[in-house]
């Protein structure tokens, strides 16, 4: 399997991001077992690797993601198959929020059922401005019941509702007045929008942005009061650190800061 999982996404590293393409082209770039298992793979080496600061989630030929593999699901039936591909995609979308690293979707083309999963899971999102967006799950049968997990976290729970209720697609405008993806870009863009803000979240402190994406999920859990006592705690850690000091310091004498990333 290993030979293939290398075959099914592509890597490079550039000036700190780590793109990460799927590359199953030909199926739309459905999530099979292979490209699930060598994508969180990949997001693990990620987690270690000192080099990668961002990761963008892009994806090879006309589509972003069209979700799970069908013909491999329905090729291999019964509950333990199904639920070890789900087990699997759990387990992948959970890496992505626990890699202490920022993660990019570029979306191009459609992103539906697991694939617009992905993209709700991403920590940002920028989508080409004729690339649509759906659960479709419904319309055949299979409620998007895990996309469902991502998406009423990344938009408001009527828009989710009618998303998973209808099936239908949605345009890149509509994704971001929802909340869906931060930025609309032209299509011929779409590499350079992402690479651009990949880049820039790149030359920040990595130790202050582990920091910040651990506590901006871990809060989001919480009730009010107590997301305020561990957000204070979290300050308090963060303003001890090395790279709190040097940043203050650059700010007040008005230099670039020279990060430790400690």
């Amino acid at each position: 399997m290993a030979s293939e999982c290398e075959t099914v996404l592509r890597q490079s590293l550039e000036a700190g991001v780590l793109r990460l393409t799927l590359n199953r082209p030909a199926a739309r770039n459905a999530l099979s077992l292979d490209l699930m298992t060598a994508l969180a793979a990949a997001l693990e080496r990620a987690g270690n690797n000192k080099q990668c600061r961002v990761v963008v989630l892009a994806g090879a030929g006309p589509v972003f993601c069209a979700g799970h593999d069908l013909r491999e699901m329905r090729a291999n039936p019964g509950r333990e198959a199904n639920e070890r591909t789900f087990a699997l995609c759990s387990e992948l979308m959970l890496r992505i929020v626990h890699l202490r690293k920022p993660v990019i979707a570029e979306v191009h083309g459609i992103a539906t059922a697991a694939g617009c999963q992905l993209v709700a899971t991403c920590d940002l999102a920028v989508a080409a401005a004729d690339s649509r967006f759906a659960t479709p799950g419904v319309n055949i049968g299979l409620f998007c019941s895990t996309p469902m997990v991502a998406l009423t976290r990344a938009v408001g729970r009527k828009a989710a509702m009618e998303m998973l209720l209808t099936g239908e697609l949605i345009d890149a405008p509509t994704a971001k007045a929802i909340g869906l993806v931060n930025r609309v870009v032209p299509p011929a863009e779409l590499t350079a929008a992402t690479m651009a803000l990949a880049v820039q979240i790149a030359a920040k402190s990595a130790f202050t942005v582990a920091i910040g994406k651990e506590a901006f999920y871990r809060q989001a859990e919480l009730g009010l009061s107590d997301a305020y006592a561990y957000a204070g705690d979290v300050m308090t850690r963060n303003m001890l650190a090395r790279d709190a000091a040097e940043g203050i310091d650059a700010f007040l004498g008005k230099r670039p800061p020279v990060w430790h990333d400690a």
